[in-house]
């Protein structure tokens, strides 16, 4: 397995374990090759939920430019609900695991195809 193999694997067993959720490996494995090199960066893989400017790029980057939303409160929200699910305290919150739990919360899975 390469280290892209070993890093989904890992955030499956986030998803399992920290939020409750039994992924979809397929789109998993695609959310995770959309975020591109980012996910070998130890700053870039991760979301920071308690910063307000992390949160915002959050919702510009991925939920209105790739996902295609419009923008509205209901996008922080969704953002929020997904960081309480993650734990508020949980030290890393995989970038990859934030954006597949949005996609999923939002039905954007063919974005995927």
């Amino acid at each position: 397995m390469g280290k892209r193999d070993d890093l989904i694997a890992h955030y499956a067993d986030d998803l399992r374990n920290k939020c409750g959720i039994e992924p979809d490996m397929d789109l998993l494995t695609k959310v995770t090759i959309g975020c591109g090199p980012a996910i070998y960066d130890a700053d870039a893989s991760t979301v920071a939920g308690s910063q307000e400017h992390e949160l915002e790029t959050v919702k510009n980057n991925f939920l209105i430019k790739k996902l295609g939303l419009s923008d509205g409160p209901e996008l922080m929200d969704a953002i929020n609900s997904v960081i309480e699910t993650y734990g508020k305290s949980e030290r890393n919150k995989y970038r990859a695991v934030v954006y597949y739990m949005l996609t999923k919360h939002f039905g954007k899975e063919s974005v995927y195809g």
